[in-house]
């Protein structure tokens, strides 16, 4: 099980992440409009920094639903290699069998 300290930041960048989204993409379209003036272009980089470093989708970390764990994780049943195979071998995910020999 993962630090509590450490699901519940990703939890804030996530939620910060989605409150600054439509802001970031306006500043970021501005900067990569090569038809704007350089200085309205500086400007609109000047404003981006300024906001918060957390409000950055690249600083967002997949972690397991379940335990926590930030690596070896499968984004698409959200969970680790070691929760999946657990519930795999329980039966608790549909279409998933463990294979043995």
């Amino acid at each position: 099980m993962a630090k509590k300290s450490s699901i519940e930041k990703n939890g804030r960048r996530r939620r910060m992440t989605k409150k600054f989204s439509s802001r970031r993409a306006k500043l970021k379209a501005i900067v990569h409009d090569k038809t704007l003036p350089v200085e309205d272009r500086f400007a609109a980089t000047l404003k981006l920094a300024k906001l918060p470093r957390n409000s950055s989708a690249t600083r967002i970390r997949n972690r397991c639903e379940l335990t926590g764990r930030p690596r070896a994780f499968y984004r698409k049943h959200k969970l680790s290699r070691i929760a999946l195979r657990e519930l795999g071998s329980k039966g608790l995910i549909p279409g998933l069998v463990k294979s043995s020999w």
